[in-house]
């Protein structure tokens, strides 16, 4: 498959674990590695098998067959020999529907395709691989219906004696860089911006902090990160006795949980925690050539040869399937994007503040079936940090601290973004069913939702996961936005949320909680606002917050 010009999409990198599946299409034939115990197929190839853990693994041929589980019509990421509009899909093998395969689809129009049809795969050669694509068969059966997620199953420690980790660190300031799009200025410089804030907020100096924790840390992040726990060191010479950098934690908040950690262990009394995004000024530095988009690693090899180039794509297609099972429409969606931009009013510093109809949203232009412009948040540059101090510090801060009453961390989903769950936004159903077990709080107990909102659909599946309304129920919660107005039975992202206030990439919804629990909001301050949620991360292992006012 060429693009214009006769270009062809680039091959994936082929390395010696994975060579057989790359080039198994040569004679026209899908293999998998398979295990000689149970017989499952492994992919992305593994040395153990997942399910029974058995080491000893084969590789096999398939025939070919699948059902189609999700498609998305790309109109806004170009990819090369892949003209746009085109189409990104998600099939399941026939002869174990717990492995997907991301794909192309062929042979057939977009406004054709049905989830539950049956496929069949064809090979176009990119190099020295042979990508797997897929064409509906000729003949028809009924449509399948969509394979069943993996149960929800918490895990349930016993409780230990003595206080909960939770109660032995708060969260005593909070601080925030500028915000806009295209700053143009080095994103360390809003990295110190927001943390001489959140220092002073709690009233320390630099001299009282000694841990430092981020998400993800340096490395090839492009305009996601500003250099890490380095960076800020050798800015500001803090000296920490305990640091954390990292992109394989519990999303963004996952800093904030591990500097918890840190300081009831004893390792710290005062961490400092940061994230900052330059992401506005990062795209327009790249497209004047004067830096270099990163090539990121690892999982994304096994869908970006097929055009998946964004977290966008892999979300519609989620999206697309909870329409199908649940009756979710655009309107479902368009409710949240409403209410982020009317709050987003509210607030001085918000991006966007002009107001949303829903005509405007649904009139908006296609970035991906079934998003359009106003699903997706806002690129920009920002830093936000917060300063986690040991709880018995608590008579010596500024001001009240806010309190962390439980904190959900737990993987049951496979981490994946095309073999996690089919239905929600991957990495949100584990990590809110283990908050609720470290808590007597209920869903009904929860003042205000400070919920990752990377695209509209992201803030549904939190809010599903969490149990502000059943699995498959957000459109009656949704409708009409009332529910999640400032004043209804679940505020949601008074501040404007990514969607509108900027994406701050989690950190901003933590930075907003801990004002409106001070009652520092201002114009935008939910009224009585006592216990608030905070989840964040978005596709990647996440993690969720339940904070409170300090009694």
């Amino acid at each position: 498959m060429s693009g214009p010009g006769g270009v062809v999409r680039p091959q994936p990198e082929i390395r010696q674990e994975t060579e057989f599946f790359w080039t198994s299409g040569r004679d026209g034939r899908l293999r998998f590695q398979a295990c000689t115990a149970c017989r499952a197929l492994i992919h992305p190839p593994q040395p153990v098998c997942r399910h029974c853990r058995g080491r000893e693994t084969e590789v096999g041929e398939v025939s070919g067959f699948a059902t189609l589980i999700g498609f998305t019509v790309n109109h806004r990421f170009p990819f090369p020999g892949l003209p746009s509009p085109f189409v990104v899909a998600q099939v399941v093998i026939e002869e174990d529907p717990r492995v997907r395969l991301t794909t192309n689809i062929v042979g057939c129009a977009p406004e054709d395709l049905r989830i539950g049809m049956r496929m069949e795969a064809v090979f176009e050669q990119a190099g020295e691989a042979w990508l797997p694509l897929f064409r509906p068969c000729a003949e028809q059966p009924r449509p399948a219906p969509l394979p069943e997620d993996t149960p929800v199953t918490p895990y349930l420690r016993p409780a230990s004696p003595g206080p909960r980790f939770e109660d032995r660190a708060v969260i005593s300031g909070a601080g925030a860089s500028r915000i806009g799009r295209r700053l143009m200025v080095p994103p360390l410089e809003l990295t110190v911006e927001a943390c001489e804030k959140a220092v002073v907020d709690a009233g320390l100096t630099l001299d009282d902090i000694d841990g430092l924790s981020t998400y993800p840390g340096a490395g090839a992040y492009g305009g996601f990160a500003e250099g890490g726990v380095t960076a800020l060191e050798s800015a500001l010479g803090i000296r920490p006795v305990w640091h954390n950098g990292a992109g394989e934690t519990s999303g963004p908040g996952g800093s904030v949980i591990a500097a918890m950690l840190a300081v009831a262990g004893g390792l710290a009394r005062h961490v400092l925690c940061f994230r900052t995004v330059w992401e506005a000024t990062h795209g327009e530095l790249v497209r004047q050539g004067r830096v270099r988009m990163p090539q990121p690693a690892g999982p994304d090899g096994w869908f970006k040869p097929f055009g998946a180039v964004s977290p966008a794509i892999m979300l519609a297609m989620n999206t697309l399937r909870h329409m199908h099972r649940y009756g979710t429409t655009r309107e479902t969606l368009g409710w949240i994007a409403l209410n982020q931009r009317a709050n987003a009013a509210r607030h001085p510093d918000a991006i966007y503040r002009d107001p949303l109809t829903m005509d405007d949203y649904l009139s908006a232009r296609t970035i991906t079936t079934p998003f359009g412009l106003y699903d997706c948040d806002v690129p920009c540059d920002a830093s936000v940090a917060v300063v986690v101090s040991a709880a018995e510090t608590a008579p010596d801060l500024a001001r009240p601290p806010v309190r962390v009453e439980a904190v959900g961390t737990q993987i049951i989903e496979r981490l994946e973004w095309d073999q996690s769950t089919l239905t929600h936004e991957p990495q949100v159903l584990g990590q809110s069913a283990h908050l609720w077990t470290r808590t007597d709080l209920r869903p009904a107990d929860v003042d205000l939702a400070l919920l990752y909102d990377g695209f509209t659909f992201n803030c549904l599946s939190w809010i599903e996961a969490l149990g502000f309304c059943g699995i498959g129920e957000a459109r009656d919660f949704l409708d009409g936005g009332k529910n999640i107005a400032p004043d209804g039975v679940l505020p949601l992202n008074p501040h404007g949320g990514q969607l509108s206030h900027g994406r701050t990439h989690g950190m901003g919804l933590l930075h907003e909680a801990v004002l409106q629990l001070r009652g520092e909001a201002e114009a935008r301050q939910v009224a009585g606002a006592r216990t608030a949620v905070v989840s964040s991360g978005g596709l990647t292992p996440s993690g969720v917050l339940l904070l409170r006012r300090d009694a």
